[in-house]
């Protein structure tokens, strides 16, 4: 039973997150007499009421296909309505098989998706390379073309369909465009990605700003709901109100806490380095499932906290307007010796423990002699090892990309 699975994701003893997909390919689960769940990249929530197919998010233009199949043996009722949580790419892009019947639905979302997916059309090419980058996903193309709402709302809004009621309401927290679902006759809530069974994805290092202060409001509104299943966009169900309320709550608490640092320190004048190697998550809630910095990480979402409030400029007045780093690195490499210096350097940073340096150095390193094959030996040595080392997806994505980028220059 799902009831019996979500138990064990919530006790740790199975993983089902935005980055674990634990029920990926399962088709779609019964909750509930008319509520089915599809568990992918991209979790689909469905409805069937009163002869209508209602949809909660779309899942990816990937997965299209198969959820399309997958819903269809689950009702063969007309898709009349959908919801877009927020308008990311794993959200919005699996309603082409459904409207392909000859029927196309109504879609509602905030007002600010149809400004993202002009921005996504805007920086196309960016988009592809950040998310080949952060996916390892070196074919990934980006979409050009966008199922754009036709209904939207700014605050809140209810739809009736059928026998159910969708009350929506707008939050900030990984987008500026989020939407939340409740569903009272299921007592049944739907947070989108504002809740996807790992620390809040709220400081990704390549992505456009996230808004962590308005992110711990909306974890404790949703928690006033009191509802008793939450169905996440990622990540398996929550079932019984006390748990529901006791994930949104922490982590509204666990989120906080980094805020509350971060701004205290900016307040006070530090830089942001002080900072960064300063604000530390809650200890207390470490054995959290649902907290664990599988995707994102603290130090992240500090950085994106400085960015909303304290603008670019880090503190450092020689990065106010600094030299092009390869001048920097060339410069740095010439008083230590030479580059080959600097990758030793690196090597012997490395072996001491100290991954973060040899980051630094081997960076250099490479800069200051971008096509000598040792040098990016070494570069892709430190960034392989420093991406077997780490927990979160942002990080080895970077990092793994970094050690390729060298790898192919030393092979070559």
């Amino acid at each position: 039973m799902i009831e019996e699975y979500a138990d064990r994701v919530w006790r740790g003893e199975e993983a089902d997150s935005i980055v674990d997909n634990g029920m990926d390919g399962k088709g779609v689960q019964q909750i509930a007499d008319g509520l089915g769940w599809w568990p992918g990249f991209g979790n689909v929530i469905a409805f069937e009421t009163e002869g209508e197919l209602v949809l909660f998010d779309t899942s990816s233009g990937f997965s299209a296909a198969r959820m399309h199949q997958d819903v269809r043996a689950w009702s063969g009722a007309p898709l009349t309505t959908a919801f877009f949580s927020h308008g990311h790419f794993d959200h919005v892009y699996g309603l082409g098989p459904f409207e392909q019947e000859g029927r196309r639905a109504t879609v509602y979302a905030h007002e600010a998706v149809g400004a993202r997916f002009d921005r996504y059309i805007l920086t196309n090419g960016y988009n592809a390379v950040i998310n080949q980058r952060q996916f390892q996903a070196p074919n990934l193309r980006w979409p050009s073309d966008y199922r754009y709402p036709d209904v939207t709302y700014r605050d809140s809004l209810t739809v009736r369909r059928g026998g159910l009621t969708f009350e929506l309401f707008h939050a900030k927290g990984e987008t500026d465009d989020a939407t939340v679902g409740h569903v009272p006759e299921h007592r049944l809530l739907l947070p989108g990605d504002l809740f996807i069974w790992v620390t809040p994805n709220c400081g990704n290092p390549q992505k456009v700003q996230r808004y962590p202060r308005e992110w711990v409001y909306a974890l404790r509104r949703m928690a006033s709901l009191d509802a008793e299943i939450m169905l996440p966009s990622h990540g398996a169900p929550v079932f019984g109100a006390d748990r529901v309320r006791q994930a949104l709550l922490e982590t509204a608490e666990w989120l906080e806490h980094l805020v509350t640092q971060t701004l205290d320190l900016l307040n006070a004048g530090a830089r942001l380095d002080e900072i960064v190697h300063t604000v530390r998550p809650l200890d207390r809630y470490a054995d959290r499932p649902y907290l664990r910095a599988r995707y994102d990480e603290p130090e992240f979402v500090v950085r994106n906290i400085w960015r909303l409030y304290g603008g670019w400029y880090d503190g450092n007045p020689a990065r106010l307007k600094p030299a092009p780093d390869a001048v920097l690195a060339r410069a740095v490499a010439e008083l230590a010796g030479g580059p080959a210096v600097l990758a030793d350097a690196a090597l012997k940073a490395l072996g001491e423990g100290d991954e973060r340096l040899a980051g630094h150095l081997a960076e250099m390193a490479a800069l200051a002699a971008p096509g000598d094959a040792g040098v990016h030996r070494v570069r892709a040595e430190v960034f392989g090892t420093r991406a077997a080392g780490e927990m979160s997806l942002m990080s080895k994505g970077i990092f793994t990309w970094a050690a390729s980028e060298s790898s192919k220059i030393a092979d070559a």
